[in-house]
């Protein structure tokens, strides 16, 4: 096993489960978490519908079919298995991530023997910082880890352990504001998962309420209670008849006492909706049809196969192949024949799209049966299905 932070240049170990710092993120105000690390710990731990829609969108990515060609079988090989601890399925998971959530991605490669990669790494985003040349131009990473920090060539600028101008391939979404960091979805999503968690801790309080307050003790007598029968009775109440254990027992009340029903506001029985739109909004941020995460009141879709395809027209196949083209590319300072791409024809959920397709293809009786192959994407070409 190749110990990436030993290998050529003299790069000393990094220590384990070390949480790093957020780079390029601004702070967030109010309940919003304000660092990369306390989002995430927010969204994918403490909300199911942020974490069903992250790994779902996370899980398709990795499980893209892919074509690769070149190299003999050896970037085959290397896509199959890019490191010892991860499979092809979930390395590109953890690059889908990165991207979803930080909005950038970063791929550094084990050099082996031969001068080419035998690893494939993708380094944790909110732990990797830009340093721009005298131009502004990305010429190198800081990785930092604790109190450690190496220092990574940019692509383009590495050195001969890198294969000659390899250097980390960085991947980013889109961020008009920021000349080296991309922008995640998780930024947008953050308040609604606020929002949302909020609800739910709000929820939380009135099931320990018996689900609502439900009344008041109203003193009529003369004067006011004393301090101490105050104290007395609101101990009498919280042992006695607050909490979902003691939902519905009968109330004895002394004399000058009596009982006020409280209905709910037009505001608390607006709350459900509110509930309900921070989950939509969640949704939305991660491009994930609400359908597929079953929350009600989603008509938008005519059935959930209608809902999975545009799942992965509008966010899986962007995404993969965002990662997959950058890979491509990068790869190919070592093997110049390289390619890395989406076999769209193996994916289930665009089966009934590649039907229509190849109806409209057939009926088309002014084509020659080659130009019919090419529109279809069937060249003779040696691809390995991965």
């Amino acid at each position: 096993m190749f110990n990436w932070f030993g290998r050529k240049g003299g790069r000393p170990a990094l220590p384990r489960h070390v949480l790093g710092f957020a780079a390029g993120w601004d702070a967030g105000g109010g309940d919003v978490p304000a660092s990369y690390t306390a989002r995430v710990r927010e969204a994918l731990t403490n909300n199911p519908v942020a974490s069903r829609a992250i790994r779902l969108v996370a899980e398709s990515a990795g499980a893209a079919p892919l074509k690769v060609s070149g190299a003999g079988g050896a970037l085959s090989a290397l896509i199959a298995q890019p490191n010892p601890r991860e499979t092809r399925a979930a390395f590109l998971e953890t690059l889908a991530v990165h991207l979803l959530l930080h909005g950038n991605a970063y791929v550094d490669a084990a050099i082996g023997a031969g001068g080419r990669p035998a690893e494939l790494h993708a380094l944790r985003p909110d732990r990797v910082s830009v340093e721009p040349d005298a131009r502004g131009w990305p010429a190198a990473f800081l990785y930092r880890a604790g109190e450690t920090a190496v220092r990574l060539p940019a692509h383009g600028c590495g050195d001969a352990a890198h294969g000659g101008g390899s250097g980390v391939l960085h991947i980013r979404m889109l961020n008009p504001t920021d000349d080296h960091y991309g922008l995640g979805c998780l930024a947008a999503a953050a308040g609604a998962v606020a929002t949302h968690n909020a609800a739910a801790a709000w929820n939380r309080a009135l099931l320990g309420n018996a689900a609502r307050p439900s009344g008041a003790l109203v003193f009529e007598g003369e004067g006011a209670l004393s301090p101490q029968q105050f104290e007395r009775l609101r101990a009498e109440m919280e042992a006695s008849f607050a909490g979902a254990a003691n939902a519905g027992r009968p109330m004895l009340l002394e004399g000058g006492l009596t009982w006020q029903a409280l209905s709910m506001t037009p505001a608390d029985m607006d709350f459900a909706g509110m509930h309900a739109a921070a989950a939509r909004d969640i949704a939305l941020a991660f491009g994930v049809p609400p359908m597929l995460l079953g929350l009600p009141g989603d008509n938008t879709y005519a059935n959930y196969s209608e809902a999975n395809r545009a799942l992965w027209r509008l966010t899986v196949l962007p995404l993969v192949s965002r990662i997959v083209e950058a890979l491509s590319g990068w790869l190919s300072h070592w093997w110049a024949d390289a390619s890395v791409a989406i076999d769209k024809d193996a994916i289930p959920a665009l089966s009934h799209d590649r039907e229509i397709l190849w109806a409209q293809v057939t009926a088309a009786d002014f084509l020659s049966g080659e130009e019919k192959r090419r529109l279809l994407g069937l060249d003779a070409e040696d691809f390995t299905r991965e």
